[in-house]
């Protein structure tokens, strides 16, 4: 049987903490070489990238037509990842006001759901499915074999209920960034 930690919990975690690790140094180098003022404006390319990304879901609900959902799912995950990191360089280090930081962490607990979404949920389902298979294949009739993976079974349908905090906390992260960009619009003489 293979390990639950490697096939399940560690790919999750190391991508969780490359994320955070090119964070920081990112953030580092930054400030390194003097480049800080750069960080300011990577938060444009990285709203942009975020907002692409939305191609998928709309592709999914089927407001759009056109496109390989699978290939669109991927964008998605490579977009969204690229888009927080860049926002997170953004935010760096600096605590200038309360609406960008919850902006942030609206996004990060986002970005950590739609993790969750990808990575586990899709694994633990395959899983589930590889328990009942050799149950199956041990001998045990379909009925007998449900009743064995039971708990997974029920872990699995909690977990599938994860899309419903990934959109309400998108839908927080966007007004709350929509917030700050407007602020950002006003405060800059923008608008």
């Amino acid at each position: 049987m293979t390990s639950l930690w490697r096939q399940h919990i560690l790919p999750f975690t190391a991508l969780l903490g490359l994320l955070a690790a090119a964070t920081l140094a990112g953030d580092y180098f930054l400030h390194r070489l003097n480049l800080v003022w750069v960080g300011r404006y990577l938060g444009i390319p990285g709203t942009i990238l975020i907002i692409g990304s939305l191609v998928y879901s709309l592709r999914k609900r089927k407001y759009i037509t056109t496109g390989s959902a699978k290939s669109l799912l991927h964008l998605h995950e490579i977009g969204a990842w690229l888009g927080s990191l860049m926002v997170l360089l953004h935010a760096g280090i600096h605590f200038n006001a309360i609406l960008p930081w919850l902006a942030t962490v609206a996004m990060g607990i986002n970005v950590i759901s739609g993790m969750v979404g990808k990575l586990l949920l899709n694994r633990a389902r395959r899983h589930v499915q590889g328990q009942r298979d050799r149950f199956q294949l041990r001998g045990l009739s379909r009925q007998e074999a449900e009743q064995a993976v039971f708990w997974d079974a029920v872990t699995l349908d909690t977990m599938n209920q994860w899309r419903k905090v990934h959109i309400p906390i998108f839908i927080v992260f966007a007004v709350l960034s929509l917030g700050h960009i407007i602020s950002t619009f006003l405060f800059w003489g923008w608008v």
